[in-house]
């Protein structure tokens, strides 16, 4: 079984390499996906005690193993959001836009940490479903219809949301739970 983890440039450190090795942990593959098959360079966000705002700093490299437009969805059980700033640019790629309505509507899991709502805000699959997200993006998942709520992980039907990486072990559980469920439990 394989999972799609989408990223881009500036995608969070821990959002992005957390998911990755949990699944893999799982035994699953996971295909990194990016707008081009390249390397991409991931950021570390963190607020400071005497900062009002996020600070980010330079991470890790990642390279995609495929591009958002060579992807085939009906060959992944599921999908990641990785959050950080990338989902703001990136969700405006019609190809992601197509395989995450495709996912929503098949009903395979996917997963969405902190910017990653963006995404699913934009492709227009969340409206009227509960969902959470880092503080800063409630305004993009009410504004594209969904119910936000400040909780550590939501699930909604196939989807999983949580709020940034400090949530990854409940986010992670759960989307893994969705995964290893029967379609008709879903």
């Amino acid at each position: 079984m394989k999972i799609l983890l989408v990223i881009g440039d500036a995608a969070e450190v821990l959002d992005t390499f957390y998911p990755l090795f949990r699944l893999q942990e799982e035994g699953w593959k996971v295909d990194v996906a990016g707008p081009e098959k390249k390397t991409y360079h991931l950021v570390q966000h963190e607020r400071p005690a005497d900062w009002d705002i996020t600070q980010e700093t330079a991470g890790y490299h990642l390279e995609a193993d495929i591009a958002f437009r060579d992807v085939k969805p009906e060959d992944y059980a599921g999908c990641v959001l990785s959050g950080g700033r990338a989902p703001e640019y990136i969700r405006y790629d019609e190809d992601l836009l197509r395989n995450v309505r495709w996912w929503m509507q098949q009903h395979r899991p996917i997963a969405s940490v902190c910017h990653g709502i963006e995404i699913l805000a934009t492709a227009d699959v969340i409206r009227g479903k509960r969902v959470t997200t880092v503080r800063k993006c409630r305004f993009d998942a009410e504004i594209c219809g969904g119910l936000y709520v400040d909780e550590e992980v939501v699930v909604a039907d196939n989807l999983v949301t949580a709020r940034t990486w400090h949530d990854n072990p409940a986010w992670m559980r759960e989307f893994v739970r969705l995964l290893k469920a029967p379609l008709a439990n879903r």
